[in-house]
Order: C-alpha cells, then structure tokens, then sequence
C-alpha cells in the first residue's frame, strides 16, 4: 500500500510517519484484502489536531474518516478506529458484492465545476444568467452496481455519488434523502 502523509503547516516527523503507516495498515488489512493507497492530511484547528484519512481499495470503493484531539498522536489514533469502525461494518457487504468482481471498478473521466453562490457576488442584480465559474476540477465516474453506489456513499461519507450503472450503461445518481432513506436516480 502507498502512503502520503502530509501535514498541512505541520511538520511530521519520521516516528509519526512509522506510526501512522504502522497502525493504518494493521486496521485496514484486517477488513480490506487490496488497499491500494492511503491519504493521510494532520491540520490545526485553534487548539487540536484534525486527521484526515482517505484510503482506496482496489475494487474502487474508497473510505474516509476524520478525528479531533488536542494531542497529534490521539487524533490520528482516534481516526484510524475511526476508519476501522467502517470497514468493519461493511466489511460482510465489501465481500458480498465483490466476490465475482474480478477486476478493478473502471474510471471514467470528466469535469467538475464549482459555480459561485449568490452571496459571493457583488452586485444586486447579475449582468447574465449563467454563473460565475470559480473552480474547474477533474472529476472521476466509477462503473458499480447500484448497490455498490450506495455502499461507496455510505462509507465516504458523501450526500451525493454519480456512478455509470454496469447493469443499464447509462449515468445514474444515488443520495441520501432529508427523511434518511436514499433515492435513486436512473434516467
């Protein structure tokens, strides 16, 4: 498994580095067969640390966890169980849907923009309808089954996945609804 450990205006040092690669594969190999790679960000926020983890598995489902401490060592700790916490909960669905998957979820390549809201701009009344391009990013589609869509929503945390269906071949969307249930959305 690849890491990257980065601080963000922190220096890491080498016994932190050893640790974080240490116990994050230790929790990550008990439930998931092929991690590929793993993110780690340690951040201050007023008087604790934030860790933040992001770890890709070779099916293509990617795992997220976050913890605050005031100690660097805590926060990290607290977020790998954190991340253990979730995989274990999925781990009986991680095995149930990719038992016949042989090869890795393909990626499809598109564009991700982030449009400025209304009260980011100055004046009372827009010059034009269309909005203000702030950010243009590379976005990435995986190719999952619907259930598969829901499981990678729920273990990354997110309100929102678009997916390509494998079963349809089309574009299709999964969300968590206000009332807690999830919709779907196949066009």
């Amino acid at each position: 498994m690849r890491y990257q450990i980065t601080g963000k205006q922190i220096d890491i040092g080498d016994a932190l580095q050893t640790h974080v690669k240490d116990e994050l594969s230790a929790a990550v190999s008990k439930y998931a067969e092929r991690p590929t790679d793993a993110n780690i960000v340690f951040s201050k926020s007023a008087h604790e640390f934030v860790c933040e983890a992001t770890v890709h598995l070779s099916t293509g489902l990617t795992a997220q966890a976050k913890a605050h401490a005031t100690e660097i060592y805590a926060a990290f700790d607290a977020c790998a169980a954190k991340m253990e916490k979730q995989l274990r909960r999925y781990k009986r669905r991680l095995k149930d849907h990719h038992k016949e998957r042989s090869e890795p979820v393909e990626l499809l390549g598109a564009s991700s923009y982030i449009l400025a809201s209304e009260g980011e701009t100055e004046q009372a009344e827009p010059e034009t309808l269309q909005p203000m391009i702030i950010a243009e990013m590379e976005a990435k589609i995986p190719s999952l089954s619907v259930g598969e869509a829901v499981m990678q929503m729920e273990l990354a945390g997110v309100p929102v996945v678009v997916f390509h269906n494998e079963a349809k071949n089309g574009l299709n969307v999964v969300y968590r609804r206000e009332d807690g249930n999830i919709g779907w959305i196949d066009p």
